[in-house]
């Protein structure tokens, strides 16, 4: 079996092949490691301050139900209270 290979396949298997060994040299550097952390840091402060943002959210989406279920339930009281008058 005869595998036809060009010039210019080896040319970008090479090409390729030293730049992920620069690649992964790169990426394991202590500079980059530094960098790794500080965007992880900065990530994890974001997360924190979506979280509160949304417990603040919900808070008052809770503080909203409630209301608007006094609100339902004052209205029962005047529709039924209503009807008792209506009825004598």
């Amino acid at each position: 079996m005869k595998i036809d290979v060009k010039k210019d396949q080896v040319g970008l298997f090479a090409g390729g092949l030293l730049l992920g060994t620069a690649g992964i040299k790169l990426l394991s550097s202590k500079d980059a490691k530094k960098i790794y952390t500080k965007c992880t840091a900065a990530f994890l402060r974001a997360k924190a301050s979506i979280m509160k943002t949304v417990t603040t959210i919900q808070e008052n989406a809770e503080d909203v139900l409630a209301g608007a279920k006094q609100i339902n339930e004052e209205r029962e009281a005047e529709e039924a209270s209503a009807a008792v008058s209506e009825a004598e």
